[in-house]
């Protein structure tokens, strides 16, 4: 079944075409990925396809399955100011949503106790009672705690979680989703990539989260010079596939300029009176330079800044503590970062990492203990909170401000304008106003800004947010080859397993561990570990079921009760074992990209069934 269907899709903004006449079609059950540069019309491609934007052209058609529930998820979600949290969830007019909201309200004014039991025989009849206890277990997962505040006072991460929630909620069999993983921590990260990952979902999204590309997509679209090129596979499926078109388009490229050359040499030689055939053969030229001059190599950001020196002692943290009232952020930790250090901070949101990052750079003081700076190091802060360029200056005027010039390796000097040639800015963007730039193109200058001060302890606080696929693989590799150190905190797991050499694990109440090894390798070791607690909790009760039997003459469980416990037992076991073989499977290193799909797929599947058997389980344990 079709869903989505887009035909001869256009849209432009003054001369700047987005894109022209593309035509992109989605099925039932199919996982499409949308990735293009900053500011090449993703965002609002995705709009044109929910509904929300306007094409151009008498021809353009977009056409969606009028019996397909469609959700979308904006980069800016738009709510009612005045409602509260919960409100703007159950703003929707399903009947069963209507019921909740009713019952919500008859709570509220629990003196009429009429109206109370006619909401709570309401909530019956549409089968509710599940779905206001998912809306409120879903806030909770997206740290959204205060039901009752108003909209209007949540921060932009805040209203993007409360939108996810919100389109979770009403169960959609078509999701458009644009960067669906910004403001998310990494535990509501990886719960959104069991949540896409099912089968029954259709799926069109940008977003620069590599792992999602890789382990829920199974096609990629690539929006490039205004037209769309479409890549059946993983992520990495679509590298290998994209390189094999670039290599044609190059020799194709090749060809024309070889036939140009020839062709002008021929026009250059023709008299004036020219016959029929040959003015035919001056038009096919004129085509054809039409065709070489728009040829573009695709260039990559080139990021070779020189860094300062660094010296012996680069910086110290002696046992520092900081508390705000009673909430301990950071509470007695100790560390010395040695040169060329690469450090990844993890942890949920709101457990002092910020704070943390502040204290290195003595922004804030710590109530006890002391940060001792060496005197060679200078710190570049990348924070979401620094963004703060002038709306109304140049581009090319922001980076001069802080540099006329900047060295590079070898003594070599660049200028300003040269240098953000190479941040993917031509010479005539460099004269837009930066309030006609991107959100990705804005963070790739502001962190050009931070570059520019020659720095050698780099601070990258969600440095990934909204910078397109092929910037990330070349701050990536600039990080990997900077001489000094740098800390990283991200949500982009692919980013913080690609660059961290360890981790700083923030684990609540100001305890910060230090862990020896990337991201990938930290969360196997904690997702072994809550296995092993629900397995202790399993045994813990199933002795204290077994004392209960001794004690009690009369059994808490049916027969058929018990004979279902001790069935999810064996069941368990068998998944368990069953996963155990399909992990094992993935140290092969013969592995095709589909198969490891399928992999991938099948581990969700047996993850998604231990934890359904483990909750039956319990459940009967407590009635044992």
């Amino acid at each position: 079944m079709n869903y989505l269907s887009l035909e001869n899709v256009s849209k432009m903004y003054g001369e700047k075409v987005l894109f022209d006449k593309v035509t992109l079609q989605i099925n039932k059950g199919q996982k499409v990925a949308l990735v293009a540069k900053n500011g090449s019309g993703k965002s609002t491609l995705l709009r044109i396809a929910a509904g929300t934007a306007s094409s151009e052209g008498p021809q353009s058609r977009v056409l969606v399955h009028r019996d397909v529930r469609v959700g979308f998820l904006d980069q800016d979600p738009d709510f009612y100011p005045h409602h509260t949290a919960l409100e703007a969830i159950l703003d929707s007019d399903s009947p069963m949503i209507l019921a909740i909201k009713r019952y919500e309200k008859a709570l509220l004014h629990s003196e009429q106790e009429a109206e109370l039991q006619s909401a709570a025989a309401g909530m019956d009849v549409h089968q509710a009672w599940d779905v206001e206890a998912r809306v409120k277990e879903l806030l909770h997962r997206f740290r959204i705690t205060d039901f009752d505040q108003p909209v209007r006072f949540l921060s932009g991460g805040q209203k993007k979680r409360l939108a996810l929630v919100r389109l979770i909620i009403n169960d959609p069999e078509f999701v458009i989703l644009d960067e669906p993983t910004n403001h998310l921590d990494l535990d509501m990260i990886e719960w959104l990539e069991e949540y896409l990952s099912q089968p029954n979902l259709t799926i069109l999204m940008v977003t620069h989260d590599r792992y999602f590309l890789e382990r829920v997509c199974d096609t990629i679209v690539e929006l490039d010079r205004g037209q769309l090129f479409r890549y059946s596979g993983n992520y990495t499926a679509f590298l290998e596939k994209k390189a094999i078109r670039m290599e044609n388009e190059e020799i194709e490229a090749d060809k024309n300029k070889k036939l140009f050359k020839k062709e002008l040499d021929w026009v250059n030689r023709m008299p004036q009176a020219r016959t029929t055939k040959a003015k035919s053969r001056v038009g096919a030229f004129y085509e054809l330079q039409d065709k070489v001059s728009g040829i573009t190599t695709e260039k990559e950001m080139q990021i070779d800044i020189k860094g300062q020196r660094m010296g012996s002692k680069v910086l110290e943290l002696h046992y520092i503590s900081k508390k705000y009232g009673d909430k301990v952020l950071v509470d007695n930790f100790g560390y010395k970062f040695k040169p060329h250090e690469r450090v990844g901070i993890v942890g949920p949101n709101g457990v002092g990492k910020t704070t943390f990052l502040k204290m290195l750079t003595q922004e804030i003081r710590p109530d006890a203990g002391k940060v001792v700076v060496g005197g060679n190091t200078a710190f570049g802060y990348y924070t979401q909170d620094g963004i703060q360029l002038a709306e109304d200056k140049r581009v090319i005027d922001v980076i001069q401000d802080i540099a006329e010039y900047i060295p590079l390796e070898k003594g070599m000097k660049l200028t300003a304008a040269q240098l953000l040639e190479r941040f993917l800015f031509s010479r005539k963007q460099q004269q837009v106003y930066v309030s006609q730039l991107s959100g990705g193109e804005k963070r790739r200058l502001y962190l050009l800004s931070i570059l520019m001060k020659n720095p050698n302890f780099l601070i990258l606080d969600e440095p990934t947010n909204d910078l397109d696929i092929l910037t990330l693989n070349v701050l990536e590799d600039f990080l990997l080859e900077f001489p000094g150190c740098v800390v990283i905190v991200t949500h982009d797991r692919f980013f913080m397993d690609k660059l961290a050499d360890h981790l700083f694990v923030f684990e609540g109440n100001g305890q910060i561990r230090d862990f020896n090894g990337d991201y990938t390798e930290y969360r196997e070791i904690q997702k072994e570990r809550e296995r092993e607690t629900r397995r202790h909790e399993r045994s813990e009760q199933q002795k204290a079921k077994e004392e209960q039997k001794a004690q009690v003459s009369k059994p808490g469980l049916s027969f058929e009760q018990r004979k279902e416990l001790n069935k999810l037992e064996k069941e368990i076991q068998k998944l368990e074992e069953k996963k155990a073989t399909v992990s094992d499977q993935f140290n092969s290193t013969d592995l095709t990209p589909d198969r490891i799909r399928e992999l991938s797929i099948e581990l969700n599947q047996l993850s998604a069934q231990i934890e359904e058997k483990e909750l039956r389980w319990m459940e009967l344990a407590e009635l044992g």
